[in-house]
């Protein structure tokens, strides 16, 4: 108890130089839970695009800057309709468009009526569309709640009119909370025919997998098929930049932590070389003055590491309200988050004061004593 009350008194005898210390450590640990909350969390959303659906993987076009532009020509989807142990392959196109202020991301589906069972949509009130409809399509259950609409209704979507004949449940949050209308018509509308956005492949059971993968790669090289989220990067390089970006502000905020409590360590040390000497003089051991300085370290970088954490709280509730980011970023604090700030708050203890604590445990008592 006095080890822990002198620890405190000797940071709090320099407080200015313990705040900017503190605050340097909790921008640090802010930027870090912050950015690996919206990484992840935005992940979460691109992957649950290509979960939309009960499917075994997805098929997307190999290396696109999003997801969402990929263009798969139906084609192709009818080859790998034909595959043995194929048991459904549904071409899906998707069109992302701001709806309001509340949805400034929201999906309109293509899929050809007949696909839309293989594609696991269930219909809970009204019908599905008829195949060449041009007026009609059908809302996620979420999606109608939002826009307090049900079957029978008429809605306006990117400027057109549409007569909702029915209410569908993926069990997906992104396609619960989309529309869904028939394929030749959003092809029309968005120019793009014969083409499709993604396929959703699902198997017969016993087939092997990774055999069918590796055939639709090597037929068809300018695709790629995914099955895990560790695999995304495979058809999304945004994601993939993002994640990239994320490691390196790990890195730069345990090298600016570091430096800081280095360089906070390093002063403390030189001023107080007598007061370290007397120490030793009346029988402190080498260990207890190391440990001492690594204790008022390890006070000010939990410090800040706690206020960076209480700052990234905010920092994120006010991304989530951003208009590009909302109802995009719905934020998932996961404990590798914080598992990775914990590290970078003991990395900084480590790299930053095991020299200044190394040094003032080395101090020769006289020469420490007569240090001026």
């Amino acid at each position: 108890m006095y080890f822990l009350a002198l620890t405190i008194h000797n940071v709090a005898t320099r407080k200015v130089r313990a705040s900017l210390t503190v605050f340097a450590i909790a921008i640090s640990i802010m930027t870090v839970v912050t950015m690996g909350v919206l990484t992840h969390s935005l992940r979460r959303s691109a992957i649950s695009i290509l979960r939309t659906g009960t499917a075994d993987f997805s098929v997307a076009q190999k290396d696109v800057s999003d997801v969402i532009y990929s263009s798969v020509d139906t084609e192709d989807v009818n080859l790998i309709r034909s595959y043995p142990g194929v048991d459904s392959a549904v071409g899906v196109l998707v069109a992302p468009f701001r709806l309001d202020d509340g949805h400034p991301f929201f999906l309109k589906i293509g899929i050809e009526p007949d696909q839309l069972e293989p594609f696991g949509v269930h219909i809970v009130v009204g019908r599905a569309y008829t195949a060449t409809a041009t007026n009609e399509l059908m809302l996620g259950f979420r999606a109608a709640r939002d826009m307090h609409v049900t079957a029978g209704d008429h809605v306006v979507l990117d400027g057109d009119q549409y007569e909702v004949v029915g209410i569908y449940q993926t069990g997906q949050v992104f396609g619960d909370s989309a529309s869904m209308l028939p394929l030749v018509t959003l092809q029309a509308n968005e120019r793009k025919p014969a083409t499709v956005t993604l396929a959703f492949v699902r198997v017969r059971p016993g087939t092997d997998i990774a055999a069918l993968r590796e055939r639709i790669e090597a037929e068809r090289p300018e695709l790629a098929t995914v099955r895990t989220e560790s695999e995304f990067g495979r058809i999304d390089r945004n994601l993939e930049l993002i994640s990239a970006a994320n490691t390196g502000v790990s890195a730069l905020a345990l090298v600016i932590g570091a430096v800081t409590v280095l360089n906070t360590m390093v002063l403390s040390v030189f001023e107080r070389t007598r007061e370290f000497g007397v120490l030793r003089a009346v029988g402190w051991s080498r260990a207890r003055v190391l440990m001492a300085v690594m204790s008022e370290a390890t006070l000010m970088t939990v410090a800040g590491a706690l206020a960076g954490i209480g700052a990234a709280f905010v920092a994120i509730r006010f991304l989530q309200g951003t208009s590009a980011l909302h109802g995009v970023f719905q934020p998932d604090y996961t404990t590798d988050i914080f598992v990775r700030a914990l590290a970078i708050t003991f990395g900084v203890v480590m790299f930053g004061a095991l020299y200044p604590a190394t040094r003032a445990a080395l101090l020769v008592p006289i020469s420490a004593i007569s240090h001026e």
